[in-house]
């Protein structure tokens, strides 16, 4: 760590970034954005870091989820708002039907960039640069549109600070208070048809309530019971962004990148001798870094000693992101080499992006079997291997969405045009993630 320094990323390689024409307006942005308030503070990314480390050793489950990536158009209170209820929604399930404390993070506040398969886009026989998030772009194919500006660094913070400040106003203010479980979706108790098993949690969670009460246990003097806590995340893909809200702690003296509590590493920028590991490598965030098929187990070791040399519980979330037709045959490898060395890691399943397609309609999708299935999978994997399956990692939305066919409502190919909203990759509708997490506390129990 001696030589490490929040701008010592710039003397490597770096992959995933854009290209801007004002290098000078740049750099104003960022020593602009160096002088703003931190978004998060290290006190809570410790925090974190401290409930993770009980996920490491098997006494927690993290339940990570939101947008691909979030959206200016769509920035509003009743879509934060959604998307947090839902969320809670499945780590009651979670914790109610599993047994099992659930650490609540969101990929909101912050997830506004995303990673491309190619750095140009050609329609019409018109060629344009990819569109990369709305912290760098915008999704509109024009040639003003798609040029990366500046000036979005600025507004992505903005509307970040705003999100953060609502969703702590939900999560201290009275939206968390489980005695409120009976309406926070009051259209999945009506029309799902899993509507009696979210019922029977919920009369269930009430019956406890109403007994705690009579003890004296209540929301005035047990704030657990009224409140909540939820961390926020997302894909420092954007390094000078990440360094400009890099602060040192006054309490510890170590740096944290105060853009979120939690970032992580895409695969395909987590190249050992590229920028992005040797930003992370300094940060005392607790970290993720995507796992695909393609890792090799002595590359996976080197990472994890890049990111976490002392091996500290908590430090560290490996989410693996393989599809549901190559986890079998690459997981159990990575999983006996891990437990083999002895390095403490969070292991995380992301069961989306190993299994996107294009629909016969046209639109790119996912199926909810093969998600389902690739999170099955990875539940075995680990109950085979004798290591612990901490978490799931989903992009979902607490929107009405048709973004991803199958689920109870059995949503199909030509379906997906009726609610298809999303600007980049599909995500689950609400009915969809709450579905989940009711298959998903199954194996919890199991546990």
């Amino acid at each position: 760590m001696n030589n490490w320094q929040p701008d010592s990323w710039r003397k490597k390689p770096i992959l995933q970034q854009p290209e801007y024409d004002d290098k000078a307006e740049l750099a104003q942005v960022e020593k602009t954005l160096s002088s703003y308030p931190p978004l998060v503070f290290a006190a809570e990314a410790r925090e974190l870091r401290r409930q993770l480390g009980q996920v490491c050793e098997g006494k927690g489950f993290l339940l990570q989820g939101g947008d691909c990536a979030e959206s200016f158009s769509e920035f509003n209170a009743p879509k934060i708002r959604d998307t947090f209820k839902v969320l809670l929604q499945m780590a009651i399930v979670l914790t109610f039907a599993g047994r099992c404390p659930v650490t609540k993070v969101a990929r909101m506040a912050g997830q506004y960039a995303k990673p491309r398969s190619s750095d140009f886009e050609t329609k019409d026989g018109i060629t344009l640069p990819s569109y990369r998030g709305d912290i760098i772009n915008s999704f509109e194919f024009s040639e003003a549109a798609r040029r990366p500006d500046p000036q979005r660094l600025i507004e992505a913070y903005h509307r970040s600070s705003a999100t953060l400040n609502l969703l702590r106003a939900f999560a201290q203010g009275g939206l968390a208070d489980l005695h409120e479980v009976n309406r926070w979706n009051m259209a999945f108790v009506e029309n799902n048809p899993l509507k009696e098993q979210y019922q029977d949690i919920a009369r269930r969670i009430q019956d406890s309530l109403e007994f705690m009460d009579v003890i004296g246990l209540n929301a005035s003097n047990t704030p657990t019971l009224h409140e909540t806590s939820l961390f926020t995340s997302h894909e420092a893909l954007l390094l000078n962004y990440e360094e400009a809200l890099t602060r040192i702690d006054t309490l510890t003296g170590k740096p944290y990148d105060c853009s979120a509590h939690m970032v992580w590493i895409g695969e395909r920028t987590r190249q050992l001798d590229h920028a992005h590991i040797e930003f992370f490598r300094g940060i005392h965030n607790p970290i993720g870094v995507k796992v695909g098929p393609t890792m090799e187990e002595d590359e996976l070791i080197r990472l994890i000693d890049a990111l976490n040399p002392n091996n500290e519980a908590g430090r560290l979330t490996l989410i693996t992101r393989m599809g549901a037709d190559k986890l079998e045959a690459n997981l159990p490898r990575l999983l006996r080499r891990v437990k083999a060395e002895g390095r403490n890691v969070v292991w995380s399943s992301d069961p989306m992006h190993g299994n996107t397609f294009s629909a016969s309609s046209g639109y790119k999708t996912r199926n909810f079997d093969a998600i389902l299935s690739e999170i099955r999978q990875f539940f075995a994997a680990h109950d085979a291997e004798g290591t612990y399956a901490g978490g799931i990692h989903l992009e979902m939305t607490g929107q009405h969405v048709t973004e991803c066919t199958g689920g109870a409502y059995q949503i199909s190919d030509d379906d997906l045009a009726e609610a298809y909203k999303t600007q980049c990759d599909p995500r689950l509708n609400a009915d969809q993630v709450l579905e989940m997490a009711f298959l998903v506390s199954d194996h919890l129990r199991i546990k």
